[in-house]
């Protein structure tokens, strides 16, 4: 099954190393991250969930959780850990689902629907696919969708600026530009009418282009 932005994300039931989750429940009404990793004790892997450990007081403060995924069983993970806080100054303060069965890879189409195997005996090119960012909403629609090759460390700090837009345009009837930061200019989107713009800006806007109308971020 192919998951696609707007699609309802996959519910499933796992272990992790905080206990056992239903996802939507566990998601509850927050936004939510799911991020997932080929193999454990892999070096660039190692690297981005030590960030995202450090990060992780910014998404918090974002009402959005933060849930790791690897082939790997729960105890490797656990393992795994120490070696991360050891290289990368940071505990792994959320919890990393074992998907030994490759379910949840499959569920989130991941990886080929028909891979087998023991995942202790897999390798991490075997899993090379699972390497994908999904943000997901308080209403358990797929937001984002990110993936990335093994070879290439993931730009958390561009996830969260991502998460930035997200509920900023979910809240506001805008949409940011290229490389827009928090507190820079958005764009009132096409639906909106002037009639109505007016009313939710009235402090105007500028439109280069009658189709491009840029305005000062809303506030929250």
């Amino acid at each position: 099954m192919s998951i696609r932005i707007g699609d309802e994300a996959p519910d499933f039931t796992a272990r992790t190393t905080e206990g056992e989750i239903r996802f939507h429940e566990w998601i509850g009404d927050s936004w939510a991250i799911l991020f997932s990793h080929p193999k454990d004790f892999t070096p660039v892997c190692t690297t981005e969930l030590g960030y995202m450990a450090r990060l992780k007081p910014e998404f918090d403060k974002r009402n959005c959780k933060i849930i790791g995924l690897s082939i790997d069983s729960v105890e490797d993970h656990e393992a795994w850990k120490s070696d991360i806080e050891e290289t990368q100054g940071a505990a792994v303060n959320y919890p990393m689902i074992g998907d030994t069965d490759l379910g949840v890879a499959k569920l989130y189409d991941m990886i080929h629907p028909n891979a087998s195997g023991d995942a202790g005996k897999r390798s991490a090119v075997d899993n090379a696919t699972i390497r994908s960012v999904f943000i997901i909403g308080p209403d358990k629609k797929v937001k984002v969708i990110l993936t990335y090759p093994m070879s290439t460390g993931r730009n958390f700090d561009e996830v969260l600026r991502v998460l930035d837009s997200c509920q900023l345009t979910a809240k506001h009837k805008v949409a940011t530009p290229v490389n827009w930061q928090q507190g820079d200019d958005v764009i009132i989107v096409p639906a909106v009418p002037d009639d109505e713009a007016k009313q939710k800006f009235p402090g105007g806007w500028d439109a280069p282009k009658p189709y491009l109308r840029i305005v000062s971020q809303p506030e929250d």
